[in-house]
């Protein structure tokens, strides 16, 4: 197999589509630019602050990422740059948004969303960083804050039914994790603190980390870092009907970042050990085609 049949799949129809994977490495704060095999990889974006969450606007030519900074200096940001790694501009500046974790883009809104991880924030803005917002609040103030279990870190979006999914990851292993949804506005008349809105989905997970939704078959997918057998895994469940969820990846290495390209049938996920997989929808054909990359964290897989 050449490198270029190994960087393209095949849709329903037969056709051959190809895509790009972009990675961020939070140890060497740098953006990672390759096929979706790993070859032809190029550092396009460098001097990050702890990058973690990552999207990608092909329409428009950009690639938005979250700085988390240092979590005590509440400096977290977001910055946005062309596909080629021109360009670069800082859309949400420090001390907005504390430590800024999963991003998704939500194209047809013109919205970016972000979960919050110490700010205990779900939040979103337009795709310039304007109008600032904050959709959920877990708690407030630095008692609340060490309270790992009012910790948003994952997040993603159902545009058709207006809702968004985010992750309260709790303690490290600690199997108190949960996986939330709640409409994409506030009711009205209640607050981000207070909203009666919000559903649990999941709980006593070990640990989940970062949400992709396949909007076609209404399948939520998600990390888990926690202790085996549950944790350290790829889950998947319905969103329309009730169901236990499904492990499909197993024995990360503190899996992190996902990246579903549903018409190719195909996940990639990043783990903090610094490996890169790829792996079919069912997690079947899993394949680790790189590692010990340093540490790294969200993916996002484009089609350009």
């Amino acid at each position: 197999m050449t490198v270029l049949e190994a960087s393209q799949s095949k849709n329903s129809s037969g056709a051959t589509r190809s895509g790009r994977l972009f990675v961020l490495e939070l140890s060497g704060d740098r953006i990672h630019s390759m096929n979706p095999d790993g070859s032809d990889r190029k550092i396009i974006v460098t001097n990050g602050r702890l990058p973690d969450g990552i999207a990608v606007d092909v329409e428009a030519g950009h690639i938005y990422w979250t700085n988390m900074g240092v979590p005590p200096l509440n400096d977290g940001s977001i910055e946005r740059v062309d596909l080629d790694g021109g360009n670069r501009k800082v859309i949400i500046p420090q001390s907005v948004t504390y430590t800024p974790k999963q991003m998704h883009l939500d194209k047809e809104g013109k919205k970016l969303y972000w979960c919050d991880r110490e700010g205990m924030r779900v939040m979103r803005a337009n795709l310039d960083g304007s109008q600032v917002e904050t959709l959920v609040e877990t708690g407030r103030g630095d008692d609340d804050r060490k309270d790992q279990n009012r910790w948003c870190v994952g997040i993603t979006v159902d545009p058709k039914r207006r809702h968004i999914y985010w992750t309260q990851k709790g303690p490290d292993n600690g199997e108190q994790g949960r996986i939330f949804r709640a409409g994409i506005d506030i009711p009205k008349g209640e607050t981000p603190a207070n909203r009666s809105d919000i559903e649990v989905l999941f709980d006593r997970l070990p640990e989940p980390i970062d949400l992709e939704l396949d909007l076609t078959n209404r399948i939520l997918y998600w990390t888990d870092r926690g202790d085996p057998p549950r944790g350290n895994t790829v889950n998947r469940a319905p969103i329309d009907t009730k169901a236990d969820p499904e492990i499909v990846v197993t024995h990360l290495m503190e899996g992190i970042g996902i990246a579903l390209d549903v018409p190719g049938n195909r996940m990639f996920v990043t783990d903090f050990a610094g490996s890169v997989y790829s792996a079919d929808l069912d997690g079947k054909n899993e394949r680790n085609f790189l590692y010990a990359q340093g540490n790294l964290t969200g993916i996002a897989y484009a089609e350009i």
